[in-house]
C-alpha cells in the first residue's frame, strides 16, 4: 500500500501549462521521501515536466514546491557542447583549472578562493570516471570524443560529484548498452541522499527503495520497488473491479426491490379503490385506510429511493478506483511478405545473413559498435541520403532481388543453423567510401567490412533520435505524407488509435510534448501506405511507457512483415522472440 515518508520534496497544488495553453500538470499535491524513489507514469503524464519544476528550470503557474536542499537535474536529452572538456560536463572545470594553476606556481588569491576545500577534486573525479568505465585522462578529453553512452555516464558522475542533496535523473539508461546500464545500476544502488529517477527501465526501478506514480493529478508513493508496486497495483485493481461488479449487483437488486414495492403499492391502491366503489366499509374507515396506506407507501418509497441512491453512490465510488485508461492500439497493416522473399542481407565480409520473409532479427552490441550506422546504411537511398520515418526506394536494383548477386538460402524462418551459409564473395551495393564523409566511430565502421543491403524498396525506419518529422507542419500533414492515398477521415481514425485526437492533429509537431512527438513518429511509420516490407527500429522502447511497450510487442507479434530491431532492452527482445540475434562488436558480426 502507499506509504508516508519524511519529505525531501513537497508539492502543494502545483499547476503548469505550456505557452500554447496546454496544461501539463494540474493541482498536483504530494511528497517524495529522503531515499531513492522511482517515478513512473504514462507517456504525457508530466514526469519530465515535474522534474524540471522541482529543479527550478520551469516555474509553476500556481502552487508551491519546497525542497530540503540543493537540487541537481540530469535531463533526458543532454544538450552538449562537443568542444568542451569532460571536466566542464562534470561541473568541476573551474576548480580543476584553479588547482592546476596553483600547482604551476600561480599564487593568485582568486585561485585559492575558487578551490576552497576541493584540493582532491581531480583524484575524486578520475576515480569516479574510472568507476563507470572511462579511462585515465578522460577529464581533459572533449565531449565530442565520447560516445553518447559515455557522455551520459560522465554527466551522471558530475551529478554525484557536485553533491546536491536532491538528485533528479530523467531516463538515465536510455541509449546505454548493457555494460553501461550495469554501471548506472551500480551507481544508483550506492547513491547517498535523495534520488528521484524517471525511467522505463524496470530493472533500474527495482534497485530503488520506493515507487511514486504520477497519475492524473495525483502523486502517490508506494513503499517498495517497482515490481512490488506493480504487484500491489494489479491486486488493488482486481479488488476494485470486483468491488465495482458487486456494487452494480447491489444496485440492480435495490432497483428491482424498488420496482416490487411500487407494484405492491399499486396493487394495494387498486384494492382500496375497489372497496370504496363497493362501499364495503363506512367512509370514515375507508378514509383512515387510505391515509394509512399513503403514509406507508411514502415511507416505503423514501426507503427504497434511499437504498437505490446509496447503491448508486457505492457504484460511483468503486468505479473511481478502477482505471479506465486510454491505451495505444497498434493495428499494423498486412504487407503480405512471403516466407521465401529475401528482404535484406547483413554481413561482416566473412559471413552474411539473409533476412528472409516475416522474420524478427535483433541486432545487439556495445555503444559505438556501429549499429545505428549499419541501420542507416541499410535504409539509405542510392545516393546515401537517409530518410527516416518513410517508405522509399533503397537502390535501383532493390526491386529485383533476384539480380542482387547474393545467393538465397532456402530455410525455415526459424532455422538458425545454416544462416552463415549465405556467404558470398561478391560485394554489397554499398561500397566503402560511398555516402557523406564520416569521422570518429562512424569512420571506423565504414572502414570495416560490415555491410548491409536491402532487397526491397519498402522500408520503414524509426530512428532513436526521433528527428524525421516536419517540425513546422501539422501532425495530420506529417501522417498524410506517409500515406498519401488515404483520406483524412480515415487517417484521423487511425491516429486516434495512437491517442492523437481532436485539435491535436492540426497542431505543429514543434508544439507537441515529447510523448506526443514519439506517438506521431510511431504512427507515421506504422500507418504508412503501402505498408513496409521491413520495419527497422532503433531502440524503440526508449520513449515508450510500459503499457505502450506491451501494445508494440503485441503488434510486432502479429505483423506479417520483417522486423530488424536494435535494442539494449533484454526484456523487450525476449518478448518479441527474435528468430535471429546478431551481435556487432569490433567490426565483426556474430550470431548469438
Amino acid at each position: 500500500m502507499p506509504t508516508t515518508l519524511t519529505s525531501a520534496v513537497t508539492l502543494d497544488r502545483v499547476t503548469f501549462a505550456w505557452p500554447d495553453g496546454t496544461v501539463a500538470l494540474s493541482d498536483v499535491t504530494g511528497a517524495f521521501g529522503g531515499g531513492r524513489t522511482g517515478l513512473v507514469g504514462r507517456n504525457g503524464s508530466g514526469k519530465s515536466t515535474l522534474l524540471k519544476l522541482i529543479a527550478g528550470t520551469l516555474d509553476p503557474a500556481s502552487g508551491s514546491i519546497t525542497t530540503a536542499g540543493r537540487v541537481d537535474l540530469l535531463p533526458q536529452q543532454l544538450t552538449l557542447d562537443t568542444a568542451r572538456r569532460v571536466a566542464d560536463l562534470l561541473g568541476i572545470a573551474t576548480i580543476l583549472d584553479a588547482v592546476r594553476a596553483i600547482e604551476r606556481g600561480d599564487v593568485d588569491e582568486r585561485h585559492f578562493d575558487t578551490v576552497g576545500d576541493d584540493w582532491d577534486v581531480e583524484a575524486r573525479a578520475t576515480a569516479a570516471l574510472a568507476e563507470v568505465g572511462l579511462p585515465d585522462g578522460a577529464l581533459d578529453r572533449c565531449v565530442g570524443e565520447l560516445s553518447g553512452g559515455e557522455a551520459v555516464l560522465a554527466a551522471l558522475v558530475g551529478v554525484r560529484l557536485r553533491g546536491a542533496e536532491i538528485a533528479l535523473l530523467d531516463e538515465p539508461t536510455n541509449n546505454l548498452d548493457r555494460d553501461a546500464r550495469v554501471r548506472v545500476h551500480d551507481l544508483v544502488r550506492s547513491w547517498r541522499g535523495t534520488l528521484i529517477v524517471v525511467s522505463h527501465d524496470t530493472a533500474l526501478l527495482d534497485e530503488l527503495d520506493d515507487t511514486a506514480e504520477l497519475y492524473g493529478s495525483e502523486l502517490s508513493v508506494f513503499g517498495g520497488p517497482y515490481s512490488a508496486w506493480k504487484a500491489w497495483l494489479d491486486t488493488e485493481q482486481a479488488a476494485a473491479a470486483h468491488a465495482e461488479t458487486a456494487a452494480r449487483q447491489v444496485l440492480r437488486r435495490e432497483k428491482r426491490d424498488r420496482q416490487q414495492i411500487e407494484s405492491a403499492i399499486a396493487t394495494r391502491d387498486a384494492h382500496g379503490r375497489k372497496l370504496a366503489a363497493r362501499k364495503a366499509a363506512p367512509k370514515i374507515v375507508l378514509g383512515a385506510m387510505k391515509r394509512s396506506a399513503q403514509v406507508t407507501a411514502g415511507k416505503l418509497r423514501v426507503e427504497a429511493n434511499e437504498k437505490v441512491d446509496a447503491a448508486r453512490a457505492a457504484v460511483d465510488t468503486a468505479g473511481r478506483r478502477v482505471r479506465d485508461d486510454d491505451t495505444v492500439r497498434i493495428d499494423l497493416p498486412d504487407p503480405d511478405v512471403g516466407t521465401g522473399r529475401r528482404i535484406a542481407t547483413l554481413g561482416d565480409g566473412e559471413r552474411s545473413w539473409i533476412i528472409q520473409g516475416p522474420e524478427r532479427v535483433a541486432l545487439i552490441g556495445p555503444n559505438g559498435a556501429g549499429k545505428t550506422t549499419l541501420l542507416e546504411r541499410l535504409v539509405a537511398s542510392a545516393d546515401g541520403r537517409v530518410v527516416p520515418y518513410s517508405v522509399f526506394p533503397v537502390s535501383s536494383s532493390a526491386a529485383a532481388p533476384e539480380t542482387a548477386g547474393i545467393p538465397a538460402v532456402p530455410r525455415s524462418p526459424r532455422l538458425n543453423t545454416e544462416r552463415a551459409a549465405a556467404a558470398t564473395s561478391e560485394p554489397f551495393s554499398g561500397q566503402e567510401g560511398s555516402g557523406p564523409a564520416r569521422t570518429g566511430a562512424d569512420a571506423a565502421f565504414f572502414r570495416s567490412s560490415i555491410r548491409a543491403e536491402a532487397h526491397t524498396d519498402r522500408i520503414g525506419y524509426l530512428s532513436q533520435r526521433v528527428d524525421g518529422l516536419d517540425e513546422g507542419a501539422a501532425v495530420l500533414e506529417n501522417i498524410r505524407a506517409a500515406a498519401p492515398g488515404v483520406g483524412d477521415v480515415e487517417l484521423r481514425n487511425r491516429l486516434a488509435r495512437f491517442l492523437i485526437r481532436g485539435d491535436t492533429v492540426h497542431r505543429p509537431v514543434a508544439a507537441l510534448s515529447g510523448g506526443e512527438r514519439f506517438r506521431v513518429a510511431l504512427a507515421r511509420l506504422l500507418l504508412a501506405d503501402p505498408p513496409p516490407h521491413l520495419l527497422v527500429l532503433d531502440e524503440p522502447t526508449n520513449n515508450l511507457d510500459l503499457d505502450t511497450v506491451d501494445q508494440l510487442v503485441d503488434a510486432l507479434s502479429a505483423y506479417r512483415g520483417a522486423v530488424l530491431v536494435v535494442s539494449h532492452d533484454d526484456a523487450f527482445l525476449e518478448r518479441i522472440d527474435p528468430d535471429l540475434t546478431l551481435e556487432l562488436r569490433a567490426g565483426r558480426m556474430t550470431e548469438v
